[in-house]
């Protein structure tokens, strides 16, 4: 499991900084802390909304990887800890 989820420019190679695997962890950085925020601020609608539209976006290119590469995708949710597609 990847403890610190931050994508720092300078870990990740060049030629990776854009691949759906970085951008997945990205996204998964943004909903653990956007999840820590909503738990103080229960009633803070707009960054819920904006959880749902990250969350969503998560999945769709974890739908991508799916398709193209069933490897990757494995390895990727193994390594966030995440649930995969049902």
């Amino acid at each position: 499991m990847i403890n610190n989820l931050s994508v720092r420019p300078f870990l990740v190679p060049k030629e990776q900084r854009g691949s759906v695997e970085s951008q997945v962890c990205y996204l998964t950085s943004r909903i653990k802390r956007l999840t820590e925020h909503l738990d103080l601020h229960r009633r803070d609608y707009s960054s819920q909304r904006g959880l749902w539209k990250i969350v969503g976006k998560r999945k769709r290119l974890l739908i991508y990887l799916f398709k193209k590469d069933r490897l990757r995708y494995d390895n990727l949710i193994g390594q966030l800890d995440i649930r995969g597609l049902r």
